[in-house]
């Protein structure tokens, strides 16, 4: 077997190695090739050479030994959305850094929507973290670009200024961003979408801690197309805000300040002054403003059609009479107001008197308001077409009465939780106009309701089709049938779950009388409801889509009913808490041909084994068990 050395050939007689050192400089190849490599002497021979696995892993070099300034430009270089987004994808290193280049220094950058983006995305408590933003900010300029961006947050979100400001360099065409409790975000990052989002129209900001006054004025200053701002529990966001907002954002449409205690009357004077030509409508709730502000409401308000007003303790009735004795509200559609201490009678007057056009009025926790003070307002507002009324223990059944009476384009009439009605007996006058304009009546927790009033509603309204009557113990069936008899039209939507009095007569009375109508009731909790009822229904109601009887004595008679109806087409059935057993399952499979939601909770009869067979074989119905 011959060697080779250097350029030399050996054989085996001779010597090789001249040392023991040396043998150890031979590399063996094979079993008849051996290469001597000298320390100071490169081999020229021309033989295979083995390499060594992890010898040649360390002397690689890959782009990830590069800098980020280096990374950074190669980036920013990549002109193709596909690309980009391909690109970004190999590792969260590449992500961050292309969430970092901004429009103005990539490479061949195209135009963007000058109308805004067509995507919506939407991330909520653990999802929300800076590194989908990033991806969010990166990814949607492929497929038409980010428009609408929500965020709400929690305790495991992790959104930081970084997130807002991949948003803001990768969607420039973004025009509506809502963020809901980051205390992380701070004015930077809301910066950072000012001055790269120039089309935001709408921004909505709540339990931001850390978001004060500055990132309002940036909005102002680079977003002229602001037309929606809500701010709620905002306590670093004061005056200054909304000055700025009021002087450079003129297409500003709609304003919700709700919990920020450092708003106050300057900040809203300059705001609704500023806006006079544009605000359409504002939402004040628990905010330390005076009679002042409102006066500037009742002054400047010309385009506000819709108004809220909450929880104002400093405002009086001083306030609210300025307000309606502005000759601003002309415009005024809609106005709400709720637990405002200053609330009387004189002021509600006034604001009514000085809005022409208003069409719906709602109060809640007005305790000054009177019988007295709502027949005035019926007497003033021609136009009225919803009346709300909650929590307002000084109006008796003489004021709802009178309401009725005065205010003939009434259409729907809603009372809650008033205390003060009670039912009694008086003379209703033969000669009172009736009410045929209202078409909906919802009176719901006012306990002292009963027969009697039920009565002269009959007597007044002949043109109703939505009847709610929901928690009202002292109507039975004598006072509900007195109402429907006198039902003209035909009621399409019945409500009456809580009314613990009633029983199957009244059920068959509604069938009988307006079952050609029907399409909604509801019994829920009206434990003297039983089978009969609901055979009556399932005969004479052809049209009934949505069926409530949960809480109610019906058994499995009633299921069988329903399911033999040749005419019947239910949607929605909720018999929860009856007694409902196995027994029905073949008829739900028959009504499940047309059910899309089925109510089945609480019914201690049924297996879960049968119901997730019922499932599958009606698999189109939602089933609640």
């Amino acid at each position: 077997m011959q060697k080779l050395y250097g350029d030399e050939v050996l054989y085996h007689g001779m010597s090789k190695y001249q040392n023991i050192e040396e043998s150890s400089l031979f590399l063996s190849l094979g079993p008849q090739v051996d290469i001597y490599f000298p320390r100071c002497k490169r081999s020229r021979v021309n033989a295979p050479f083995l390499f060594c696995e992890e010898l040649f892993k360390k002397s690689q070099t890959t782009i990830n030994a590069l800098p980020d300034e280096c990374v950074f430009e190669i980036l920013r270089r990549v002109t193709s959305g596909q690309d980009k987004s391909a690109v970004a994808s190999v590792s969260k290193r590449f992500l961050m850094l292309s969430s970092t280049i901004r429009r103005d220094e990539q490479k061949k950058a195209q135009d963007f929507d000058k109308t805004g983006g067509s995507l919506s995305r939407c991330l909520k408590a653990k999802k929300a973290t800076d590194v989908r933003l990033a991806a969010i900010g990166v990814s949607s300029s492929t497929r038409g670009g980010l428009g609408e961006l929500t965020i709400l947050g929690s305790n495991a979100s992790k959104v930081t200024d970084f997130g807002l400001k991949a948003i803001a360099f990768g969607c420039p065409a973004l025009t509506s961003l809502t963020i809901w409790n980051l205390s992380s975000v701070t004015d930077v990052g809301v910066a950072e979408i000012a001055n790269e989002c120039h089309l935001l129209e709408k921004l909505e900001l709540s339990r931001c801690s850390a978001i004060t006054t500055k990132a309002l004025i940036a909005i102002a200053n680079n977003c002229p197309n602001l037309t929606s701002l809500s701010l709620d529990s905002c306590s670093n966001i004061g005056n200054e805000g909304l000055q700025a907002i009021g002087q450079k954002c003129h297409n500003l449409k709609s304003v919700s300040i709700k919990n920020c205690p450092l708003v106050g009357d300057q900040g809203i004077a300059s705001l609704v002054s500023s806006t006079s030509c544009s605000l359409m409508k504002i939402r004040f709730h628990g905010l330390n403003i005076s009679d002042a502000s409102l006066a500037v409401v009742g002054h400047y308000g010309m385009s506000l059609t819709d108004v809220g007003l909450f929880d104002l303790h400093k405002v009086t009735e001083k306030g609210f009479w300025v307000m309606g004795s502005g000759q601003g509200l002309q415009k005024l559609r809609s106005i709400m107001i709720a637990a405002c201490s200053g609330v009387t009678d004189l002021g509600l007057e006034a604001v009514v008197k000085g809005s022409p056009n208003l069409k719906q009025f709602s109060v809640r926790k007005a305790g000054s308001l009177s019988d007295n003070g709502l027949v005035s307002i019926a007497k003033a507002a021609r136009l009225v077409q919803t009346v709300m009324l909650e929590e307002c223990n000084m109006v008796t059944q003489l004021g709802i009465f009178g309401l009725l009476v005065n205010c003939g384009n009434l259409k729907t009439l809603f009372l809650n939780k008033c205390l003060g009605i009670q039912d009694f007996q008086m003379i209703i006058p033969s000669n009172l106009a009736p009410c045929d304009n209202l078409k909906s009546l919802s009176i719901c927790d006012c306990p002292g309701f009963g027969n009697f009033s039920l009565a002269v509603l009959g007597q007044l309204c002949h043109q109703l089709q939505d009847v709610m009557l929901t928690g009202l113990p002292n109507i039975t069936d004598n006072g509900f049938i007195s109402l429907i008899k006198n039902c003209e039209s035909g009621l399409t939507n019945v409500d009456l779950s809580g009314c613990v009095n009633l029983t199957d007569k009244t059920v068959s009375e509604i069938s009988m009388a307006h079952g050609s109508t029907l399409e909604v009731l509801k019994l829920d909790g009206c434990g003297s409801i039983s089978d009969a009822s609901i055979v009556s229904l399932a005969q004479n109601c052809s049209f009934l889509r949505e069926l409530n009887v949960s809480k109610s004595a019906i058994t499995d008679y009633s299921i069988a009913a329903l399911a033999c109806a040749e005419q019947l087409n239910l949607k929605v059935l909720a018999v929860s808490g009856c007694q409902v057993s196995n027994k029905s399952l073949p008829f739900l499979k028959k009504l499940g041909e047309s059910l899309v939601g089925l109510n089945i909770m609480n019914c201690r009869d049924v297996s879960g084994t049968e119901v997730g067979l019922l499932g599958s074989q009606i698999w189109n119905c939602d089933i609640l068990v």
